[in-house]
């Protein structure tokens, strides 16, 4: 049997290609909707991959199930949950429907499905055994229902997709699934679907894999003898969902567009003239440079998402799905970047800029705008006496564990929608943890029209470094 592990840093996603060898068939579990690097490897291994599956309509990228079933592929998927959670969009392609019980093999490879609702009412997780040598499992693809350290939250379809009175109903779900999995041999390998960054639980570990057994023994959610307990404490302190959860949901069960079908974004050689255009009309023109980049000289009206680790998730945050989007990217990463959107849907890209534009943006006379950042020292005082306003631009889990005193809170992801509620009448200090997410916000801000704003360098954890107050949960003033 082979197994291989793909992990995308951006999305916190893992998902498996499970091959027979001596069949040369393969499947996929819970792929992303870039497929090319499962088939490279199919191709490597020397297996043709002929199915695709995945534990759940995903929340948080766009799955390749639709992109594999449209090469021929069967899809195995989930049939279990009310009218609500099937998928629609596989008339016409070859697939499965699976419930609780169901088997299917790749090769000698044997898949048994078991329903584990709780995150979501139609969730299933599949138990492996290796037929070419052995009769009974030895591990399980658990998709969102158990991390490695955690378990799937049950409060998406509530806080992202809206539907209501579902959260402690899918808790008490949860309770329930997670009986039945302590029941499982403590030998079993632990596959899942996300790790360490993902917003599908609070508190995921970075190691890849797990067993049955220690997650038993170490995974707190799995400890609870009591439902109450279990459900007061699984919903609490879970991070906000961004925006593009509730838009995922429905591309996941209705279908999206296939790759081969997007047009590709044209690299304009756009003027001043032009970029101003595009800003006035409200296209969003999004600048992917360093924030220290940025924050020494940018166009007017651009925002800023730096291309790190957390692209992706801001982008899905904060990029308005409706609108056409320009990107302003290096040629070097203008593949990767778009590849990166399309991940979570983002469609709807109307061209990349080439970096250059900003020297050209100069050259024919428009004036960049800059920001500064502000030392915690230097505006220790002016923050005592009321002088400037803070907004604390962190999760509400990191503010209600401590905060600056006088501070205000809006969470990055709601600051396009909230900026107005600000006051402008002095100058506003951005903030986080450590300055990344608040050189965001101060890009959105700028965007909006409120230039007196500056960033604070270091965030709160240069703030407590030098020994400046803080309060909020059990810290002192």
């Amino acid at each position: 049997m082979l197994l291989r592990y793909f992990y995308n840093e951006k999305l916190a996603h893992a998902s498996y290609l499970v091959g027979c060898q001596a069949t040369g068939e393969a499947i996929v579990v819970d792929p992303g909707r870039d497929i090319e690097p499962y088939l490279r490897v199919a191709e490597e291994e020397g297996v043709e991959i002929i199915a695709a599956t995945e534990t759940h309509i995903h929340a948080d990228f766009v799955s390749g199930c639709r992109e594999f079933g449209a090469r021929g592929a069967t899809l195995y998927l989930s049939d279990e949950g009310d009218e609500n959670w099937k998928y629609q969009y596989v008339d016409g392609l070859k697939h499965v429907l699976l419930k609780d019980g169901d088997t299917f093999k790749i090769g000698n490879i044997k898949f048994e499905v078991m329903h584990t609702p709780g995150h979501t009412p139609e969730h299933i997780s599949f138990l492996l055994t290796d037929g070419g040598g052995a009769d009974k499992p030895m591990g399980i693809f658990t998709g969102d229902f158990v991390f490695v350290g955690d378990i799937g939250r049950p409060d998406l379809l509530e806080k992202a997709a809206g539907v209501e009175g579902t959260a402690d109903a899918g808790a008490r779900q949860m309770f329930k699934s997670l009986q039945r999995f302590k029941q499982l041999p403590d030998h079993l390998q632990v596959w899942p679907a996300h790790g360490a960054g993902s917003a599908c639980g609070k508190a995921l570990g970075a190691v890849p894999s797990s067993t049955v057994g220690y997650e038993k023994m170490f995974n707190k959610m799995l400890s609870f003898e009591d439902e109450e307990a279990f459900v007061k404490e699984l919903l609490s302190g879970q991070p906000e969902p961004p925006f593009y959860f509730a838009v995922m949901k429905r591309v996941n069960k209705e279908g999206i567009s296939l790759i081969s079908d997007l047009d590709k974004p044209v690299q304009e050689e756009v003027s001043r003239q032009r970029i101003e255009q595009l800003i006035e009309q409200d296209a969003m023109v999004l600048d992917t440079r360093s924030a220290e980049a940025f924050a020494s000289g940018h166009i007017p009206g651009t925002i800023n998402i730096p291309y790190n680790r957390s692209f992706t998730n801001w982008a899905g945050w904060l990029v308005d799905y409706e609108k056409p989007l320009y990107v302003m990217v290096d040629s070097a990463s203008a593949e990767d970047v778009i590849k990166d959107l399309h991940s979570i849907g983002i469609d709807n890209i109307a061209g990349t800029i080439e970096l250059s534009v900003i020297d050209k943006y100069q050259s024919e006379g428009g004036q960049l705008e800059t920001y500064q950042e502000v030392n915690p020292v230097e505006v220790a005082d002016k923050v005592k006496n009321q002088d400037v306003y803070v907004v604390d631009v962190r999760k509400q889990s990191e503010w209600d564990e401590e905060h600056i005193p006088g501070a205000q809170h809006v969470m990055l992801g709601y600051l396009s929608q909230r900026c107005r509620e600000i006051p402008t009448d002095k100058t506003v200090v951005m903030q986080c943890r450590s300055g990344a997410r608040s050189a965001i916000a101060t890009s959105i801000m700028q965007a909006n029209g409120i230039k007196n704003v500056v960033n604070l360098a270091g965030g709160i954890d240069e703030w407590k470094k030098q020994g400046l107050p803080v309060e909020g949960g059990n810290v002192a003033v």
